[in-house]
């Protein structure tokens, strides 16, 4: 894969929960960075046609492996910043040359 294939945009926010000052817990998300990434469509098999039935998409979103992206794990999201569609990530896989980092998404749930 060459760095061409990069062409969306994405942008990667983590968890935060925040005291209210009335005692009550607050949770939001605060955006970490952005990143150039290539959107991978899984087609067939059983778990991919079960989610669509359910209205949820799963895909690949895949990124290069540096600092910061090395960082994200399943609790984090990510969300297209030309469409402001958010993904639930749900695995993170790098590659064997650690030069490309997977991350197996979910959109249609709550992140």
């Amino acid at each position: 894969m060459t760095a061409g294939a990069l062409k969306e945009r994405v942008s990667f926010a983590v968890r935060n929960e925040q005291d209210d000052g009335y005692g009550n817990t607050v949770a939001g998300w605060i955006e970490q960075f952005q990143d150039a990434a290539e959107y991978i469509n899984l087609r067939g098999g059983e778990a991919v046609i079960a989610a669509r039935l359910e209205n949820r998409h799963l895909q690949v979103i895949r990124v290069r492996s540096h600092t910061a992206t090395r960082r994200i794990t399943a609790d984090w999201r990510v969300t297209d910043t030309r469409t402001n569609v958010e993904y639930a990530i749900r695995d993170v896989t790098a590659s064997t040359d650690n030069k490309w980092i997977d991350l197996l998404c979910e959109r249609g749930v709550v992140p």
